[in-house]
């Protein structure tokens, strides 16, 4: 379990859970590279933490996107991406506080989330199904249509078959070695600012992150025509049987439409990246800049509003107004950072 959110950037963390169980003591705690706050963040988290609702407003918009893609890249499926993003963001929210600005704000936001995530009790559905990468891929052979979908819409559920073909494929990673790949790979953090993040050591980050991507390139090797031609599946191909299924829905693809942050890649973009990479892992890091849900924001106001934020009464985060914070009324291990 990752803890003690407001620990400088680097610091071990204690009463580590079972992701943590192959750490070594080697450079546990030390960052070699040391990572401060830009000013402008720590002015902009004084005046949060101070009862500014605009700067509350900022750091939520800072924030949620990122956490999102976190959310999404790890649970897979958009619907628990926005409920987990919104107790992570009530959780980051609750306790700014302990800020201090001695790693960037969505670093240390990112270990709050990564936290939650990690420990979430909720299992995904192919968690529960306890799927294998084998299996996994049997599964893809199984109904392979012999020439490419020509029917309406093609490019674009083509498109939602490999961006929900890859997000299944994180799922079959056990959780401590998903979070690792999705931060290095997907994220493009280095090892000493990820293990700081799961509260491990860089060595320990990079063997769960060697392990990931040994077993992903693999499978993408033996499986997936987009990382190696001659591999038997086309994302073109299983159309057909994911309509049958009911894993895909033609009419409402949800990654492939999903929106994105303004300014931000697309899906085609990102598929275009892909095809220019042309490498396994690009096939897993080479979605769209997803953005989170605009509504959600109405609901997190609602939970700041509650009793469990007393403090937070007069926030109203839908209309780029935010009221004091910041100090929660519940305990550390509520606000997710213990």
């Amino acid at each position: 379990m990752v803890t003690g959110a407001g620990r400088p950037f680097g610091a071990a963390a204690v009463g580590g859970g079972s992701h943590a169980a192959e750490e070594d003591s080697s450079g546990a705690g030390a960052a070699a590279d040391a990572v401060v706050a830009p000013a402008a963040e720590r002015e902009l988290v004084r005046r949060a933490v101070g009862g500014d609702r605009d700067a509350v407003t900022e750091v939520v918009r800072l924030l949620q996107d990122s956490l999102y893609r976190l959310a999404l890249r790890m649970l897979a499926r958009p619907a628990d991406a926005e409920d987990a993003t919104q107790e992570i963001l009530v959780r980051v929210l609750g306790h700014l506080g302990t800020w201090r600005g001695e790693a960037a704000l969505l670093t240390w936001a990112y270990r709050i989330g990564v936290n939650y995530l990690l420990n979430l009790a909720r299992r995904t559905p192919l968690e529960r199904a306890q799927l294998s990468l084998d299996a996994f891929g049997d599964g893809l052979r199984d109904g392979l249509a012999t020439a490419d979908y020509r029917g309406p819409e093609a490019e674009l559920l083509t498109r939602e078959m490999r961006l929900s073909c890859s997000q299944a494929m994180l799922q079959c990673l056990a959780r401590d070695e998903r979070v690792a790949f999705v931060l290095s790979e997907v994220f493009d953090l280095g090892s000493t600012e990820a293990a700081w993040i799961v509260g491990s050591t860089p060595a320990a980050h990079r063997k769960r992150l060697e392990r990931a991507k040994r077993r992903l390139g693999s499978f993408l090797d033996s499986t997936c025509g987009l990382a190696n031609p001659t591999a038997f599946c086309r994302c073109a191909r299983r159309i057909d049987k994911a309509v049958a299924i009911g894993r895909l829905d033609p009419a409402h693809p949800v990654l492939a439409t999903h929106p994105v942050t303004p300014g931000g890649r697309t899906a085609a973009a990102a598929e275009q990246q892909m095809i220019r990479l042309h490498d396994a892992a690009a096939v897993l890091r080479s979605h769209p800049d997803y953005a989170a849900p605009q509504a959600r924001m109405a609901a997190i106001a609602g939970l700041l509003s509650s009793d469990r934020f007393p403090l937070l009464a007069a926030a109203d985060l839908t209309t780029g107004r935010a009221g004091s914070v910041l100090e929660n009324g519940g305990t550390e291990r509520e606000a997710g950072v213990s």
